[in-house]
């Protein structure tokens, strides 16, 4: 008996490019990855996948993607007057690019 495997499906909505990419990261530590790695941070939409991220870089920047990393971060624990609060939760992605690629200009 032979078994069918369904498609994978997508949760969510459909997201367009300047959806799924919310800002980049400057931090130290981005920098020297996009300087000497060829990665860049960015701030993305929790609902986007790595296909939909790479597919956004490249047709927001014109640039070709190596490779996707994603992490799904927590948000801190915040003092806003008396008590205590939380700060939203979010995704990172670190987006490789290939060393042909021209890199990202943010500024």
């Amino acid at each position: 008996m032979a078994t069918k495997t369904r498609p994978a499906q997508k949760k969510g909505p459909t997201l367009e490019a300047h959806q799924v990419i919310l800002r980049p990261l400057v931090t130290e530590k981005g920098t020297h990855m996009s300087s000497h790695h060829n990665a860049f941070q960015f701030e993305v939409s929790q609902l986007a996948t790595k296909d939909e991220i790479k597919v956004a870089a490249e047709e927001l920047f014109g640039v070709h993607v190596k490779a996707v990393n994603t992490q799904n971060r927590l948000g801190k624990s915040r003092r806003f007057r008396f008590r205590m609060g939380k700060l939203a939760n979010w995704k990172k992605a670190i987006i490789t690019l290939h060393a042909d690629s021209p890199p990202i200009e943010f500024f």
